[in-house]
């Protein structure tokens, strides 16, 4: 199974957003950019996209080709797709500090989609799933300290501290996802 790995600090100095949530992540500064073609800014925001989630060219372009297909806005659709992967929701609702910690708990059965064990990171988490911890994992020291202590303000997410679960009450809605892309570029890109 592959996975985007290297120097996260770097890529997100060349992006000059903090895609990884990293509080040191900027401490160096920001790459100075210089005059960017159309086609530039394009691939910019979808390498971006790409490293706020974790997914790898040839996963990312099923997505994207998907959302082309769909009814709606395709960035929205593709945003929005995204941020229903299992890893995703995993982070989003603390179970994890990052999205490769997060990973990482689901690729080793630690995280229960309505009870059910599912170790694909890009399972796609539908309304009203509920995720929660496998009962072994609750007594695992850095999981729970991880769950507690992170707050959930996402509008679409609803988090139960008493059995360590969380549930998708709503789609995503681009607005409400806390990412700095511009989506139309992305299609823009993949539309040539």
């Amino acid at each position: 199974m592959a996975r985007p790995m290297g120097p996260r600090f770097k890529v997100a100095r060349s992006l000059g957003v903090n895609v990884f949530d990293h509080p040191k992540a900027l401490n160096r500064g920001v790459k100075p950019q210089k005059k960017i073609s159309e086609y530039g800014k394009q691939l910019r925001e979808k390498q971006k996209l790409k490293a706020y989630y974790g997914v790898l060219e040839k996963q990312f372009k099923i997505y994207v080709e998907a959302a082309m297909h769909s009814k709606g806005n395709s960035g929205e659709k593709l945003v929005q797709r995204l941020e229903q992967r299992l890893d995703n929701m995993t982070y989003r609702l603390g179970f994890a500090s990052t999205l490769r910690q997060a990973r990482q708990m689901v690729v080793h059965g630690h995280i229960l989609v309505n009870g059910k064990k599912v170790d694909r990171p890009s399972y796609k988490v539908e309304v009203e799933d509920t995720i929660s911890l496998k009962e072994k994992s609750k007594s695992i020291a850095i999981f729970k300290d991880s769950f507690t202590s992170t707050t959930t303000n996402l509008p679409y997410l609803e988090k139960n501290l008493n059995d360590f679960s969380g549930k998708l009450i709503a789609e995503p809605k681009r607005d409400q996802v806390p990412i700095e892309v511009t989506d139309s570029y992305i299609i823009e890109f993949y539309s040539k």
